[in-house]
């Protein structure tokens, strides 16, 4: 007896699968590419730097990881990638709302509010957007583009996405660039890129605020 899968629900369940795979097959991609052409990469104009800037702000939205993006401007840029990687950041998150909006987002919600243990999930990150949004973006270890998707289906505000994607996001990516500036060599950083103690430290203090922070939530939400 086969196992019917309703269409409305399909789709968005494959989008996180491939949202949660093809970023791992990306990042082999980037790093191949990044130490192979290391030093074309570095003759890069100001121009060819905005053109991949604004390519990699949508594919950000489930191809390109910006953490890695973080690392690879970070070497070639310095603090300069800074600017660019919001933009990459925002991009990213732009993205994935008109997709899913475009996709009929409305007809996808309400079949899952039909679901009282999905109900419950998605009441909890509306009553709490911003603070969920900003926890989640926090850890280093939450795919971008699956959380991106996540909050799009959920209803969450535009705004509270943009703000806590920002608030979240900036300690992971300044992080990221500070990794990139500070290595001598990309495929040392690729291969090792929390290769610092200080770097090591850090994430896993991110990744504790992050889960306690969740938790907190859910706690309170619960009461």
């Amino acid at each position: 007896m086969k196992l019917a899968i309703p269409k409305k629900i399909a789709g968005p369940a494959f989008a996180g699968v491939i949202l949660s795979v093809t970023p791992i097959v990306f990042t082999s991609l980037l790093t191949y590419y990044a130490v192979v052409h290391e030093a074309t990469i570095a003759g890069f104009t100001a121009w060819q730097w905005a053109g991949i800037t604004l390519a990699c702000a949508i594919t950000s939205a489930g191809l390109t990881p910006p953490t890695m993006l973080a690392l690879i401007f970070g070497y070639f840029l310095g603090w300069q990638a800074v600017l660019p990687l919001f933009v990459i950041n925002f991009g990213g998150i732009l993205f994935i709302n008109l997709l899913v909006h475009w996709l009929d987002h409305d007809r996808f919600l309400t079949f899952l509010r039909r679901n009282p243990k999905a109900q419950s999930v998605l009441d909890r990150i509306l009553n709490n957007e911003l603070e969920v949004i900003f926890f989640a973006k926090l850890s280093p270890i939450l795919p971008f583009g699956l959380t991106n998707l996540l909050f799009a289906l959920s209803g969450a505000r535009l705004k509270n996405i943009l703000l806590g994607g920002f608030l979240g996001m900036t300690p992971r990516t300044l992080l990221a660039i500070w990794s990139g500036h500070e290595a001598r060599e990309i495929k040392a950083l690729l291969e090792n890129p929390n290769q610092s103690s200080w770097t090591q430290i850090v994430i896993i203090g991110l990744i504790v605020v992050s889960i306690a922070g969740l938790w907190q939530v859910i706690q309170r939400s619960l009461k």
